[in-house]
């Protein structure tokens, strides 16, 4: 195991089965441990963010791609309105966002399956609504918010 990856797994609070648990007390914590994730993640991948508005999803993916090496955070932006935001050259980081999304005709446009079948990780905002249509997510991530700026940060999927 490597220091990165011990740091990940040394900062959990709880860990139960396949979930590992983390309490997050800033925006800059929750994009450090999206950083942290990030480097556990396998080159093509499906991730799955579920939790209510305003949970730090965003702030969890600005931590992912820029742990990646693939933009700045600054350069990840929802994409509540675009649905779907492309990052990276070498490495591809799709980044979607199905909250305005309703049913299965509409998440059909967007063309996730294409997505998916590519050498790409796809992060996924909203994902529960993709798991309706039973697609396998590798790393799964529930956010929740606790006090002020506290989040819970419950992963499942990622090597322990």
């Amino acid at each position: 195991m490597e220091a990165d990856e011990r740091a990940l797994d040394e900062s959990a609070s709880v860990t139960r089965n396949n979930w590992l648990e983390f309490i997050t007390h800033s925006p800059e914590e929750t994009i450090e441990l999206g950083a942290k994730i990030a480097r556990q993640l396998p080159q093509a991948c499906l991730v799955i963010l579920e939790g209510e508005l305003g949970s730090g999803k965003t702030t969890l993916v600005k931590g992912i791609v820029s742990g990646l090496g693939i933009a700045r955070q600054e350069e990840v932006t929802s994409p509540s309105f675009t649905l779907v935001h492309e990052y990276g050259r070498e490495r591809k980081v799709y980044h979607a966002d199905l909250y305005r999304i309703e049913g299965a005709r509409e998440l059909a446009t967007l063309g996730l399956e294409d997505l998916l079948e590519q050498e790409a990780t796809v992060i996924v905002e909203w994902g529960e609504k993709l798991l309706d249509q039973e697609a396998e997510a590798q790393v799964r991530i529930r956010m929740e918010m606790l006090e002020g700026e506290d989040r819970r940060v419950t992963i499942e999927g990622l090597e322990k």
